[in-house]
């Protein structure tokens, strides 16, 4: 599976402070470097908070349009309301431009194969 250049997606593992007990059969540090290096994502890193002001604050100076972003942490539902306003602010629709994934309760091997597939299935979508 190798993305083209201009269709790379970026992935941000969302680690709810690194305590959320939903993340406990997880090795972070061993998922984070799998995706980095061998997943064709552009680039893969832990942010501690997304949904606070600083995440608000860093999806504002970081996201631009004709970029997807895959973010693995909670609920779908949950990221679209929480990340909605910062992507509208800097020109991006939320419903096509974040990738959510809930990995909560994965194992690593589980949540690598979670953004596998779903990385799969975006370059699908990208095909048609």
């Amino acid at each position: 599976m190798k993305m083209s250049e201009d269709k790379q997606i970026g992935f941000i593992m969302c680690v709810c402070t690194g305590k959320c007990p939903g993340f406990e059969k997880m090795d972070m540090w061993d998922f984070i470097n799998r995706v980095r290096v061998e997943l064709p994502v552009e680039y893969a890193f832990i942010h501690p908070q997304l949904c606070e002001e600083d995440g608000d604050r860093f999806w504002k100076d970081f996201i631009r349009p004709g970029r997807k972003y895959m973010v693995g942490g909670c609920a779908a539902n949950m990221q679209y309301k929480l990340f909605r306003d910062a992507f509208s602010e800097m020109g991006l629709d939320v419903k096509k431009d974040l990738v959510p994934l809930d990995v909560r309760d994965k194992t690593t091997e589980e949540a690598f194969d979670m953004v596998e597939k779903k990385l799969e299935e975006v370059e699908g979508e990208n095909n048609v």
